[in-house]
C-alpha cells in the first residue's frame, strides 16, 4: 500500500499485511477489526512529471546496429512505436504509414547515458551566482536533493543531447562525505526539473571520501582533517541512521497492531529520511572514491551498517581490486584517461575501464565534466583502445556497453532503457558513421 504524504492515514485492515514506506518490511502486522492511523514518511513528493511526446511509427532499415547489450547486427532494421522499442533484427516489418529511415552507412546505439554529471546544478554561464551543486556547510548533507538545484534552462542539455546523450544522473559535489540525492534525468526540455525525471527511477545517495571532503573541512578548522576522520564522522551518522529506522519500524509495527498512536510517531528528520531510504534498499549509493584501499573501508563500513554500494565514481584504482568489485557486485564509474591531477589520482592508468570489464565487473565510462558529456563515445573508444593495446580483444558493439547498459545498471533502470530491445524505451541514436570514431556525429 502507497502512502504519498505524510500526516494521519487510514489502514485498512485488509492491507494489514503490507509495510508502508517508512518502514523496515517484511513484518506481517496484526489483523484488527477496525482502522487505525499512522503517520508515514513519503517516498517521492516530487514526482516526475514527464511525459513522452507523440510520435509516428519509424523503421530504420539497412543500418549498422549495436544494441548496447553487447550484440552488433550489420545489416540492423528496428522499429519503434509509441515511445517503445516494437521489433529489432536482420529485417523488421514496416505497417502502413510508418516513416521509414534507409541508413545504409550509418550506425544506430541505445542513447548514451552518463551516470555522473552536475548539469543544471552548475549550469552554463559558469558564474557564481549558478553554483549550486555544494551545500558545504557540513560534512554530512543528505537531506539536500540535487534536483532542488537544476536549471532546467541550463544550454549543457541541449549540448549533450547533440552529442548522443538522453539520459543523465545529476549528483550534488563532492566536498560533503554526505553529498545529498541525486536524480536521474531524461534529456527533454522542461519547464520544471519534474518535466525531466525519469519516472520510476530510484534516488541516490551522492557519498565522498579521500581528499576532497577533509581538504574542505580541514580548511575550515573542522572534522574531518584525515582520512581516519572521514571514516569516524561517516560510521556515526550511519550509526544515527540505524536507531531512526529502528524508532521508525517499531512504531509502524505498533501502529497498525493498534498500540501506537499518530502522536508516538518519532520527530521527522530529512537527513535521516534520505539514510533510511537507503538502509531499506530503496535509495542507491553512488560513493565518489578514487584509491583501492579506500574503496574496501567503504565497502567495509556498507557491511557493517547494512546497506549496499551501487556504484564508486572515478574510481581510478578499480583495476587493483576488480575481483572484489565483482564479487560485491558494484560497478565502477570510470574516465578513460584523467589522471595525475592530485595525489589520489596519481595510479591512474588508461588501462583501467578495461581490465575492470576483463574481470567481469561492471564498468562504465562517465564524465563528471559538461564538456566530456558531449564525447562520451570518443571517451569509450579511447578505453576499448588502451584495453586493445594490451590484448584483449574489445569489440566496438562490447565497449558501448560501458556508456549504455552498465550505467543504466548502475541506475537501476536497465529494465527500462540502455539496450535495444523490445519493450524498452526507444532512446535511439542514428550516427553519421562509425560511432566509436572522433570524426561521427549524431544525425537524429
Amino acid at each position: 500500500m502507497r502512502l504519498p504524504v505524510l500526516g494521519f492515514f487510514l489502514l485498512l485492515a485488509g492491507c494489514a499485511g503490507q509495510s508502508p514506506p517508512g518502514s523496515a518490511g517484511g513484518s506481517t502486522p496484526r489483523a484488527t477489526d477496525k482502522p487505525v492511523d499512522i503517520v508515514s514518511i513519503p517516498s517521492d513528493p516530487f514526482p516526475s512529471t514527464y511525459r513522452p511526446r507523440a510520435g509516428v511509427t519509424t523503421v530504420i532499415r539497412n543500418a549498422v546496429i549495436y544494441d548496447g547489450a553487447g550484440k552488433k547486427l550489420s545489416p540492423g532494421a528496428i522499429r519503434l512505436e509509441n515511445g517503445m522499442v516494437a521489433e529489432i533484427g536482420a529485417d523488421v516489418a514496416v505497417p502502413p504509414g510508418a516513416t521509414v529511415i534507409d541508413a545504409a552507412g550509418r550506425y544506430v546505439t541505445p542513447g548514451i547515458i552518463d551516470i555522473h554529471s552536475h548539469l543544471g546544478d552548475y549550469p552554463s554561464p559558469q558564474v557564481q551566482a549558478l553554483s549550486d551543486g555544494n551545500e558545504a556547510t557540513s560534512p554530512a548533507r543528505p537531506e539536500v536533493w540535487a534536483e532542488h538545484s537544476v536549471w532546467p534552462q541550463d544550454a549543457g542539455f541541449a549540448r549533450a543531447l547533440a552529442g548522443g546523450v538522453t539520459t543523465f544522473h545529476v549528483l550534488p559535489g563532492s566536498a560533503n562525505l554526505f553529498g545529498g540525492r541525486g536524480s536521474t534525468l531524461k534529456n527533454v526540455y522542461g519547464r520544471s526539473v519534474q518535466d525531466m525525471k525519469f519516472p520510476g527511477a530510484a534516488y541516490s545517495l551522492k557519498m565522498a571520501c579521500g581528499e576532497n571532503p577533509k581538504r574542505v573541512y580541514g580548511n575550515k578548522g573542522q572534522m574531518p582533517q584525515t582520512r581516519m576522520g572521514n571514516i569516524a564522522y561517516a560510521r556515526q551518522v550511519w550509526a544515527d541512521a540505524v536507531e531512526y529506522k529502528r524508532r521508525w519500524d517499531d512504531y509502524t509495527r505498533r501502529a497498525i497492531a493498534g498500540a501506537a498512536k499518530p502522536m508516538d510517531a518519532p520527530h521527522r528528520d530529512l537527513a535521516k529520511d534520505t539514510l533510511m531510504g537507503v538502509l531499506s534498499g530503496e535509495i542507491l549509493i553512488e560513493n565518489h572514491c578514487y584509491r583501492a584501499d579506500e574503496m574496501t573501508n567503504m565497502i567495509a563500513m556498507s557491511h557493517e551498517f547494512g546497506y549496499r554500494i551501487t556504484a564508486f565514481h572515478h574510481a581510478v584504482e578499480s583495476y587493483k581490486i576488480a575481483d572484489l568489485l565483482k564479487k560485491e557486485g558494484i560497478c565502477s564509474a570510470m574516465w578513460a584517461d584523467w589522471y595525475g591531477f592530485k595525489m589520489e589520482s596519481y595510479d591512474g592508468i588508461r588501462e583501467n575501464v578495461a581490465l575492470v570489464d576483463h574481470v567481469g565487473a561492471c564498468a562504465i565510462v562517465h564524465s563528471d565534466d559538461p564538456n566530456g558529456i558531449q564525447r562520451l563515445n570518443q571517451e569509450a573508444a579511447k578505453a576499448m583502445a588502451a584495453g586493445n593495446r594490451m590484448g584483449l580483444g574489445i569489440t566496438p558493439e562490447h565497449a558501448w556497453t560501458w556508456i549504455s547498459l552498465n550505467p543504466a545498471r548502475g541506475l537501476g533502470i536497465a529494465k527500462k532503457t540502455g539496450s535495444l530491445e523490445v519493450g524498452k524505451m526507444a532512446d535511439v541514436v542514428l550516427w553519421n558513421g562509425n560511432p566509436l570514431s572522433v570524426y561521427s556525429r549524431p544525425e537524429k
